[in-house]
C-alpha cells in the first residue's frame, strides 16, 4: 500500500472544542481510514503551520483523496494537505527513469547522463 503524509491545521473553533474536551483525534479518523481500506501508521501534534501531522497507508490515490475531502468538508480544519510518500528505493527508481526519459528543458540543453 502507498503511504501518505497528512498535515492538518485546525480552525479556532476546533481548538476551542478540543480544549474544552481534550481527545486523541487519530481515534476519530481511524474508522473512516479503515473504511477506505487504509490504516494509520502514526499521528503527532505539532507546532507551526500545521497542528497535526500523520502518516497513513492507503490503497490508492482515490481513497486518500476521498479521506482528505471528507476531512476538509467537515469544517473543523482550515487546511488539509496530503502528500504522497516514496520509499528511498522508489525514489532511486524515479531518478533512474528521469535520467533516461529524454526530457529537454526550455533552455534546450539536454541533461548530461551521469554514471
Amino acid at each position: 500500500m502507498a503511504q501518505y503524509l497528512l498535515q492538518v491545521a485546525y480552525t479556532p473553533e476546533a481548538w476551542s472544542a478540543l480544549v474544552n474536551d481534550p481527545q486523541d483525534r487519530s481515534k476519530g479518523v481511524e474508522g473512516p481510514i479503515k473504511a477506505l481500506g487504509g490504516r494509520i501508521e502514526r499521528f503527532w501534534l505539532s507546532f507551526g503551520e500545521y497542528d497535526m501531522v500523520g502518516v497513513v497507508e492507503m490503497p490508492d490515490n482515490v481513497s486518500v483523496a476521498a479521506f482528505s475531502m471528507a476531512v476538509s468538508a467537515g469544517g473543523a480544519c482550515r487546511d488539509v494537505r496530503t502528500t504522497p510518500l516514496l520509499t528511498t528505493q522508489e525514489g532511486i527508481e524515479a531518478m533512474k527513469k528521469a535520467a533516461t526519459c529524454g526530457y529537454t528543458p526550455v533552455t534546450g540543453k539536454k541533461r548530461q547522463a551521469v554514471g
